[in-house]
C-alpha cells in the first residue's frame, strides 16, 4: 500500500535531534549506552494519543526500571507538546517534528488505512532502540489501547 521505507530489526535507527515541550534540543544520540523506546503518535490531546500516553506514563517506572527509556514524537509543535504534558502529567519528553523529517526517515509516515480509506499521515508506530543504536523491535499500526502492555510482555518488563 505505501512506498514509505519501514525500519527493521538490525538497522541503525536514524539519528535525530528535534525540540522538546520547552523548545530543548534532544537527540538520539543522548541514550547512546542505554535502551530507548522512540515511539510515534498522530497528534497529541486526541483520545487515542492521550490514552497510549497516559499507558507510557503509567508503566514509565516499570520501563525504566528495566534500564528502558520513553520519548514520544509527533507533528505537534512544541507549544502544544507542552500543554498535553501539564494536563496528562507526563513525565518523559515528547519531541516536535512538523515537517515530518524524522517521521518519514523511521517510516512512521506515509499511506496508511484510515476508516477503510486510504490517507496519508502518522502511522502509530513504536521501536526499541538497543545500545549500539540498532533497532531490536519495529512495530508499525500499533493500537493505541492495550499496546504498551502487549511491549511490556514483548520485552518482558
Amino acid at each position: 500500500m505505501s512506498g514509505t521505507q519501514r525500519l527493521e530489526v538490525g538497522d541503525r535507527a536514524p539519528a535525530f535531534t528535534l525540540p522538546d515541550a520547552h523548545g530543548n534540543p534532544v537527540s538520539l544520540s543522548d541514550y547512546a549506552g542505554q535502551k530507548v523506546i522512540v515511539y510515534f503518535y498522530p497528534a497529541a490531546s486526541t483520545p487515542g494519543c492521550t490514552k497510549q500516553a497516559c499507558d507510557f506514563r503509567d508503566n514509565l517506572a516499570e520501563l525504566n526500571d528495566a534500564g528502558i527509556a520513553v520519548v514520544g514524537i509527533s507533528p505537534d509543535k512544541p507549544a502544544k507538546l507542552e500543554k498535553f504534558i501539564e494536563k496528562e502529567g507526563l513525565t518523559f519528553p515528547l519531541l516536535s517534528d512538523p515537517e515530518k523529517t524524522v517521521l518519514t526517515e523511521w517510516g512512521a509516515f506515509g499511506e496508511k488505512k484510515l476508516y477503510g480509506k486510504v490517507v496519508t499521515g502518522v502511522i502509530r508506530s513504536t521501536f526499541l532502540v538497543a545500545e549500539d543504536g540498532t533497532v531490536a523491535e519495529a512495530q508499525y499500526n500499533v493500537r493505541a489501547t492495550g499496546h504498551v502492555a502487549k511491549l511490556r510482555r514483548d520485552l518482558s518488563v
